[in-house]
């Protein structure tokens, strides 16, 4: 019988800890095909070098819990009662002298319950080392990514058919969630960006309820259904009426950047390498001072994953990677521009995911 935990274990052993700890999130819905929401009930899988692992569980989640087919021992709890001798439980069940945790996923009154229960043990961040056992992505990972993709981008093309001069950027929001939903999507990535003007050189820009679409304004929309646990990630950025010269000229630029991107990649290229292709071409343009993002980011269960695609960060991104492809260039004050690409590396070179046309687009008219 396959040990489903083993790559945990190693994990482990080569952090010479006794233990990974891993909570609700991506790390934990890979696992074990199954997800649990954090709210203020902890939740805690124990996976030791060797032996069973064990978990904390909240009284009320036992019944999906044994779902899971989970071959350990589980410590159950109740609100009424609190989790404390759970974790005391745990600790006099599994005795550990050491423990690597999820940094950026384990909050802190769970690091300190475990803390409390293991008598001060020396717990450290392995959060590197644990995401990146999901950046090679399986067939069917990539299908469900795929998936997610095609639906984000029907509901894009059914929105822009809706746009018109003198529309909120809330409505086209609104529209944009239907559809997304009408499609088949699990659920959002992220929130929905929906940005016109000015507002869309803001990178994290929130839909505006009093801003009234005018003629020439560039629209954003950076969005991503989830299906199957994976989540999309595109933007696309239109004008609504015909654009100005510079927003033409700007547009072009960042399209240079993002095909210079999807050049770069292939297998055994580098995150810094496939950002500096990007980037020189914005640098080598008259906007160079409209540079306000790195290139991208690993996507999958995760919108925002390892490996990060900036310059600096040597990492090889090998076959099975997902990231985003996404420049841009923002004037504040005046409007933006970000074209963003799911991409996935290949045995030979790449792959897009994301099929949506990228040339200059005008709607509203």
């Amino acid at each position: 019988m396959t040990d489903r935990y083993s790559e945990y274990r190693d994990l482990a052993r080569n952090r010479q800890v006794d233990a990974v700890a891993l909570v609700p999130g991506p790390n934990f819905a890979r696992l074990m095909r199954h997800d649990f929401g954090t709210n203020e009930r902890p939740l805690v899988l124990v996976i030791p070098v060797e032996g069973a692992p064990a978990a904390v569980v909240p009284n009320l989640e036992l019944g999906s819990w044994e779902a899971l087919a989970f071959e350990g021992d589980v410590f159950d709890w109740r609100d009424q009662t609190g989790y404390a001798d759970a974790f005391a439980a745990l600790a006099q069940h599994l005795p550990l002298g050491s423990l690597a945790v999820e940094g950026q996923s384990m909050r802190v009154f769970v690091h300190h319950a475990l803390r409390e229960a293991y008598g001060g043990i020396p717990i450290t961040d392995a959060e590197t080392e644990i995401s990146a056992l999901r950046i090679a992505k399986t067939d069917e990972e990539v299908a469900a990514l795929t998936r997610a993709i095609e639906i984000s981008e029907t509901a894009l093309a059914e929105v822009l058919e809706t746009v018109t001069i003198g529309d909120t950027e809330k409505q086209i929001e609104t529209r944009l969630l239907g559809a997304l939903f009408s499609h088949g999507a699990d659920g959002l990535a992220f929130p929905p960006i929906v940005a016109a003007g000015d507002n869309s050189a803001k990178p994290h820009a929130h839909a505006r309820a009093d801003y009234r679409i005018a003629a020439g304004d560039a629209l954003l929309l950076d969005f991503g259904a989830t299906w199957g646990g994976f989540c999309a990630d595109i933007t696309r950025t239109v004008f609504v009426g015909d654009p100005s010269a510079e927003g033409r000229d700007v547009y072009d630029t960042v399209l240079r950047a993002n095909e210079a991107g999807h050049a770069a990649t292939r297998p055994g290229a580098t995150a810094h390498d496939i950002d500096d292709a990007v980037t020189r071409v914005l640098e080598d343009s008259p906007y160079d001072d409209r540079i306000r993002t790195k290139t991208g980011h690993g996507l999958g269960r995760a919108v925002h994953e390892a490996p990060y695609i900036m310059r600096g960060n040597q990492q090889v991104l090998d076959s099975g990677c997902v990231f985003t492809n996404e420049p841009g260039l923002y004037k504040l004050g005046a409007f933006g521009v970000r074209i963003e690409d799911d991409v996935l590396v290949t045995s030979t070179g790449s792959r897009s995911l994301t099929t949506f046309p990228k040339a200059l687009q005008v709607v509203g008219c």
